[in-house]
């Protein structure tokens, strides 16, 4: 009998095999954590979060939408006196002369960031089961870009911008409509909470003019939040 029993590293080899198998098997079940924006990096479906949306961190300026494609007011930082002006050669010389040109160029593409529109919505559970919980919007509101100062563009082409360099489909505002609904499982004891709106993508570019003698303003650091889509975002507390 004893010379057909494994022997002791056969057994502790096998069971290693099992612990190893078992640990890949849970790593393969367990769901890839959410984005801090509260969607799931795999499918971008709403996932429950476990703490309100972030808010812009930057001193940034809602734009009303009737301005979206006006140029901006100049910036008093951006003015050099005198300004630098100079005609534009007409003899062939080779005289040094630019065309005046307002710049944005996008440098960074952040995360997604959630402004909601009306109250936030929550309901507790106080079984000692799991309970679905169903939101419903209550209002109706438009959402649109914010923006720090130094922008010297207007906002259309600073959007067309972002959406060229990193291939996204932004808009100017967009509206979170009264009467939409979403349904969570919401554990024992815990309490949901959901908030509908519109997710905005950050993104941090610079800002400048070019003067007609080639000379150039500051280059100013600009950060806005643009609309990108309508949709919910849901935590726990």
């Amino acid at each position: 009998m004893s010379a057909n029993r494994p022997s002791s590293a056969w057994r502790t080899a096998a069971r290693a095999a099992l612990t190893v198998a078992a640990v890949t098997a849970l790593a393969a079940a367990a769901p890839a954590a959410a984005h801090a924006d509260g969607t799931d990096p795999a499918t971008d479906d709403v996932v429950v979060g476990t703490a309100p949306p972030a808010e812009p961190e930057e001193d940034v300026t809602d734009v009303p939408e009737a301005e979206v494609t006006q140029p901006p007011a100049t910036d008093p930082g951006d003015i050099q006196l005198p300004i630098p002006t100079k005609p534009k050669p007409t003899d062939g010389t080779d005289a040094e002369y630019c065309d005046r040109a307002n710049v944005y160029t996008p440098k960074t593409k952040g995360a997604k960031y959630h402004k909601g529109v009306g109250a936030t919505l929550s309901n507790t559970n106080n079984t000692s089961r799991t309970a679905k919980s169903t939101f419903t919007s209550e209002v109706s509101g438009t959402v649109g870009v914010s923006v720090s100062g130094g922008l010297s563009v207007g906002v259309d082409v600073m959007i067309a911008k972002i959406e060229a360099k990193y291939d996204v489909n932004l808009s100017a505002s967009m509206t979170a409509k009264l009467g939409n609904s979403i349904s969570v499982d919401t554990p024992s004891r815990k309490t949901t909470n959901a908030k509908y709106g519109v997710y905005r993508l950050k993104n941090t570019g610079t800002s400048y003019i070019i003067y007609s003698n080639c000379q150039t303003s500051a280059k100013k650091t600009v950060t806005s939040y643009t609309p990108l889509k309508v949709g919910w975002y849901l935590w726990e507390g």
